[in-house]
């Protein structure tokens, strides 16, 4: 029972964990990471709305699988738990895979010569 919330809440908590202690990225914690979410959510209604409106479905669920909570339009709850794994998943290996700019090598110590000693009066 309730296999298709189950691997939807299993799937969100793997790539917020993989995000933790993995890759690292700190996206989950940028504004750029949740308005690409809030667009891509707003697509998402618009269009699972119409797949699985309980008047007219082309997208059946069965019943025992889910919990049936379904918001806005009839979109079952746990399409936004998958739409946020994927999401993210999708949007965490492109930023973890993405080229850094190199950091700069810190300069090497240098130490100086016998005879730079002797120049600023330090004696061997």
């Amino acid at each position: 029972m309730w296999q298709y919330t189950l691997m939807a809440v299993v799937g969100v908590g793997l790539v917020v964990l993989l995000e933790v202690r993995v890759l690292r990225t700190g996206l989950l914690g940028t504004r750029t990471y949740w308005i690409a979410i809030a667009i891509c959510y707003a697509f998402m209604i618009v269009v699972n709305g119409w797949l699985t409106k309980l008047t007219a479905p082309i997208v059946l669920y069965d019943p025992d699988a889910a919990t049936g909570w379904r918001f806005p339009w009839d979109i079952p709850v746990e399409d936004y738990l998958f739409g946020f794994a994927l999401l993210t998943l999708a949007m965490l290996l492109w930023d973890a895979a993405a080229p850094r700019p190199r950091q700069p090598e810190p300069a090497a110590a240098t130490v100086p010569s016998p005879r730079e000693d002797l120049a600023r009066g330090n004696p061997a």
